[in-house]
């Protein structure tokens, strides 16, 4: 990479508009040319969807630096290949996804924009990750934009195996009250509760979701129990989902489906 500035690639589930994007932008100015491309509205809990029903349209905005960002109105991981594939002039040298208001802790992973951001990128072969606040009243963004450019720095030097990506945690306190950083594993978050039954003004039940509440195990190096301990977290995901650990003890599955065929054709 001597002799040219890196290319960052930036987006986000809580919109254009976010804050948390400022602030990001902002960091990563400081050390190179930066493309943004976010949702033009929140997208938040919207998961890896992706727009396939209606068409994709980018519209370009000035944010609040005067600079030229781009709103989309897909889901971020839309934004990651338009940004990807599109607007950027060549590959981009990282992709970060935040910075987040709330955390991205445990079971947030699965359902989180932000979380999607990094997996997409990583899906294209870029160093990627995702940064959140745990916190979703007085965001502390000053914080969470050091550890973002602290991290990129070290990504852009230090190569990622090939479809990992990491998932960042900061905790809602100034930097100098940040005990330090932890390299983690997904810990225990689960969301409990049933959804609230309502009756719409023609008498009709309708479900609204957001009030279960969630269920946490503060364990030693992970995700949730450092984050409440006061410590960034850093947790490396990978794309591949499969359970590797099982798939051998499930290989007698395949002679035993054959056997069943045939002894379904002998009846």
């Amino acid at each position: 990479m001597a002799g040219r500035k890196p290319l960052i690639l930036l987006s986000n589930d809580d919109g254009v508009h976010a804050k948390g994007l400022l602030h990001l932008k902002r960091a990563m100015k400081a050390i190179g040319n930066v493309i943004v491309i976010a949702p033009d509205r929140p997208r938040s809990s919207c998961s890896h969807a992706i727009t396939l029903h209606k068409p994709l349209r980018v519209f370009e905005w000035q944010d609040a630096d005067g600079d030229t960002v781009y709103a989309c109105n897909g889901m971020p991981a839309d934004c990651v290949i338009l940004g990807v594939r599109v607007l950027c002039p060549r590959k981009p040298d990282l992709v970060i996804g935040g910075i987040n208001d709330g955390p991205n802790l445990g079971d947030d992973i699965i359902y989180s924009g932000t979380v999607a951001v990094a997996r997409e990128a990583a899906l294209e072969g870029c160093a990627a990750f995702a940064i959140s606040v745990a916190g979703f009243e007085n965001v502390k963004y000053e914080g969470a934009a050091f550890v973002a450019q602290w991290l990129a720095k070290r990504l852009l030097k230090t190569k990622l195996p090939q479809g990992v990506f990491l998932n960042v945690n900061v905790p809602n306190f100034p930097l100098d009250k940040i005990k330090g950083l932890k390299i983690t594993r997904r810990g225990f978050k689960h969301y409990v509760g049933e959804p609230e039954k309502r009756i719409d003004p023609q008498g009709r039940v309708y479900f609204w979701r957001g009030s279960e509440r969630p269920i946490s195990e503060f364990l030693p190096d992970t995700d949730v129990g450092e984050v409440a301990n006061g410590f960034v977290s850093v947790t490396p995901l990978h794309v591949d989902t499969t359970f590797n650990n099982l798939v051998d003890n499930l290989r007698e599955w395949e002679q035993e489906f054959t056997n069943s065929k045939r002894t379904k054709r002998k009846c």
